[in-house]
């Protein structure tokens, strides 16, 4: 019997197996797919760099030749205002910089890592369902070859992403009311980027209703998307890439962008609704990443979140593997800590699709260091600082002043 089953070989299914079977745990991973794939999430967080110093991986991430993101640009469509934040710039940021990544080379990197360390990896395993016995856990899944295997474990760790496996099966998915989002996106040569430095940056550009990203993943690639309510596809009845470019048109600042690219491969759709898991463990499971919760990736969250929350339940198994007593307090303190960091992230997504949030925002103000505190939080500042708290609560309670009381002029988005 192995001492872990983790469900899926993303950035947060691999960080937790690598981190267990380096610690001399019998790990065994179940990936349904075969690595590399395509996978979009390319934005990374500079906080994710301490993790990657952890796993060992950094030596090759760096060899790769992945852009380097030292910032992040976000401007409004008709181009009116802009904000370019710098990460090393903020008093409160602790890590100035990190990686922009191709998901299929990213992910592959990762999860070869995961058995390096000792973890036994299996690919193109689809687990079907779990059942939570009085000492461990059995999971039923399908090898490559359709055969049905019974599989055991003392925990288990759903990393299974938006598949959700153990959240499905238990009937725990909440989807967010207002953010029924879709995104249409693909990867283009010839985007115009900045020069130097900021060549590097995540641009995020703001229609009324709507956002792009332009996310550069290899020195000749940038992935680009854009964020809408799916209903606006559904009701617009024509193919979703000719509808993106019809909504390109519209913004100055995508189209002086995107005037000389040209689409590398296939264009892709897919939906991008918002939810969270009412539990985040089970009494011998703990969910991490998107199997925990996913939101729109307006603030490039996403993998930081897995690799977070993936550290975290490392941390947490291997204290009870080897104390069994109080594995019921460790599993509070693992779900607390990770819905905190959902938590917070929600609520920055839910205050940007607000006007007032995008008034303030762009228009920073240095009085009481509340920039330095939203640059530390974009970069992934999740220690839970004083410092950091009281800011950003501060700066929330701003943007519902200026909903009624303009504290820095309105904006407009035509």
């Amino acid at each position: 019997m192995h001492d872990a089953i983790i469900i899926g070989g993303g950035p947060g299914g691999s960080t937790t197996a690598a981190l267990l079977a380096v610690r001399g745990w019998r790990v065994l991973l179940l990936e349904r797919e075969r690595f590399p794939r395509f996978h979009i999430g390319e934005s990374l967080l500079p906080y994710n760099w301490p993790i990657f110093e952890e796993l060992g991986v950094l030596p090759e991430l760096q060899a790769a030749g992945f852009p380097i993101k030292t910032g992040a640009q976000f401007h409004l469509g008709n181009g009116s205002k802009s904000l370019k934040l710098v990460f090393r710039e903020g008093r409160f940021t602790e890590q100035p910089k990190t990686f922009q990544v191709e998901r299929s080379t990213f992910d592959h990197i990762l999860l070869k890592n995961a058995a390096a360390k000792g973890a036994e990896v299996r690919e193109a395993w689809q687990v079907r369902r779990f059942e939570q016995l009085a000492d461990r856990v059995r999971v039923e899944a399908t090898a490559p070859d359709g055969a049905p295997h019974m599989l055991e474990a003392r925990f288990l760790v759903d990393a299974s992403g938006r598949a959700n496996v153990t959240g499905n099966q238990e009937g725990l998915r909440v989807i967010h009311p207002a953010l029924r989002k879709i995104a249409l996106f693909g990867h283009y040569t010839g985007v115009a980027l900045d020069a130097g430095e900021k060549a590097g940056d995540t641009v995020i550009v703001r229609l009324a209703n709507k956002w792009f990203w332009l996310i550069p993943i290899s020195a000749t690639k940038v992935s680009v998307g854009c964020v809408l309510d799916g209903a606006e596809l559904a009701t617009a009845k024509i193919p979703a890439q000719e509808l993106f470019n019809q909504i390109a048109a519209t913004s100055p600042v995508v189209r002086e962008r995107m005037n000389s690219a040209q689409l590398v491969g296939d264009f892709h759709t897919t939906s991008d609704f918002s939810y969270y898991n009412r539990r985040l463990t089970g009494p011998r499971l703990l969910r991490v990443g998107d199997a925990a919760g996913f939101m729109d990736p307006i603030f490039s969250a996403g993998v930081f979140l897995a690799m977070f929350s993936g550290q975290l339940a490392a941390d947490t198994l291997d204290a009870c593997l080897r104390r069994p007593f109080g594995t019921g307090w460790r599993f509070a303190r693992y779900e607390r800590k990770t819905f905190h960091a959902l938590h917070f992230y929600w609520e920055m997504v839910e205050q940007y699709y607000t006007r007032s949030f995008m008034e303030l925002f762009l228009e920073p103000r240095e009085k009481w260091s509340l920039p330095a505190a939203v640059n530390a939080a974009l970069a992934g500042e999740l220690t839970g600082r004083w410092a950091i708290q009281w800011r950003m609560r501060l700066f929330f309670w701003l943007v519902k002043i200026q909903a009624h009381l303009p504290l820095v002029p309105r904006i407009r988005f035509d």
